[in-house]
C-alpha cells in the first residue's frame, strides 16, 4: 500500500507538471531547459534560461515586494530540480526569484535524475560553467530541491565546485538517506526497482557514506538546509539537515501550523522567505503568513 501511495504521488506530480507545461505560452515554454549539455556562446544565456530582457519583463510584472529588492550585482541563481522534476515545475520558484531581481536559471537533471547522481553532477559542472560564462559572474548561488541537493553537494565536494558557488540552499534533500528508498527493497521489488538514484539515496548506501565522510560543508560556501515535518519522501526528516556549521531550518520550528509537503517546498511562501534570507546572508526570519 505504501509503495502504491508513493508511485501515485509521483504519477500525480508528473501529470500536474505535464498539464502546466501545456498551459504555458510558447514564449515561456522556450525558456525551459531542454538539454543540460547545451553550449551557448558567452553572449547568450544557457539554453532553457530566460534572456535578460525576459527576466526584466517578468520582474516588472510582479507586485513590488515589501522588502528591498536585491542588487543587480547579486550572484546568478541556479534552481536545481529534483528526481522526476521537469524544469517547468520550478518556474513558480524561479518567478519569485526574478521578481526579487535575480538572474535565474533552472537545471533539469539529465534523464530526470533517475541515473547515477555523480554523472548528473558532472553534467551540472558544465552547466555552471555555461552560466558563469554567459553572465560574467564570478560565482553562482544554488537553490536545490530533493535529489538536486545531492547532485549539487557532489559537485561541491568532488568536482571542484566550491570556488564557483557562494551560497547553497537545499530543500527537502535526503542528505543522509531516506527510508522511502529502502521500502522498495523491503517489499521484495529489488533494489529500488533498478533506479540507480533511488539506490544511492537509500539510508546506508555506499554513495551517501562516501559523500558524507569528512566535512559536510567544504569550502567557503554558505550552506543552508530547509526541511519540513510533513515531508512524505524524506524519512526521517532530520536526514535533510547537514552538520559542520550549516544553517538548518525546520519550517515548523518557526511556524508550527505551517503545512508543507515535499513538493510544496518549491511553492511555499514561508519556505521562500527562508530562501531569501539565505541568499542575502540575513538572519533566518521565516514569514509564517507568506502566500
Amino acid at each position: 500500500m505504501l509503495l502504491r501511495t508513493i508511485l501515485a504521488r509521483l504519477t500525480l506530480a508528473a501529470a500536474l507538471a505535464t498539464t502546466a507545461a501545456l498551459a504555458v505560452p510558447t514564449s515561456a515554454a522556450l525558456a525551459v531547459p531542454t538539454s543540460a549539455a547545451a553550449t551557448p556562446t558567452s553572449a547568450v544565456p544557457p539554453t532553457g534560461t530566460a534572456s535578460p530582457a525576459t527576466t526584466t519583463r517578468a520582474a516588472a510584472t510582479q507586485v513590488a515586494s515589501a522588502t528591498p529588492r536585491v542588487l543587480a550585482s547579486a550572484n546568478p541563481v541556479i534552481v536545481v530540480a529534483g528526481l522526476s522534476g521537469p524544469a517547468i515545475a520550478y518556474e513558480p520558484l524561479a518567478g519569485r526569484l526574478r521578481a526579487d531581481g535575480y538572474r535565474v536559471y533552472i537545471y533539469q537533471l539529465p534523464g530526470l535524475g533517475f541515473g547515477d547522481i555523480g554523472a548528473s553532477a558532472t553534467a551540472f559542472r558544465g552547466y555552471v560553467g555555461q552560466v558563469l560564462a554567459a553572465t560574467g559572474a564570478a560565482k553562482v548561488d544554488l537553490v536545490a530541491h530533493s535529489e538536486g541537493g545531492l547532485v549539487s553537494r557532489y559537485y561541491l565536494r568532488n568536482l571542484g565546485g566550491t570556488g564557483s558557488v557562494g551560497r547553497y540552499v537545499s530543500l527537502g534533500t535526503p542528505h543522509y538517506g531516506t527510508y522511502v528508498a529502502n521500502i522498495v527493497a523491503f517489499l521484495g521489488l529489488g533494489s529500488c526497482a533498478g533506479i540507480v538514484a533511488c539506490q544511492q539515496m537509500t539510508i546506508g548506501s555506499s554513495f551517501l557514506a562516501a559523500l558524507n565522510s569528512g566535512d559536510d560543508t567544504p569550502g567557503s560556501v554558505r550552506y543552508t538546509t530547509v526541511r519540513t515535518v510533513q515531508d512524505e519522501l524524506v524519512r526521517p526528516t532530520w536526514n535533510a539537515a547537514l552538520a559542520d556549521g550549516a544553517t538548518n531550518v525546520l519550517i515548523q520550528a518557526y511556524c508550527p501550523l505551517r503545512v508543507v509537503g515535499h513538493l510544496g517546498l518549491v511553492l511555499d511562501g514561508t519556505t521562500y522567505s527562508v530562501i531569501r534570507n539565505a541568499l542575502t546572508d540575513a538572519p533566518v526570519r521565516p514569514n509564517c503568513f507568506a502566500a
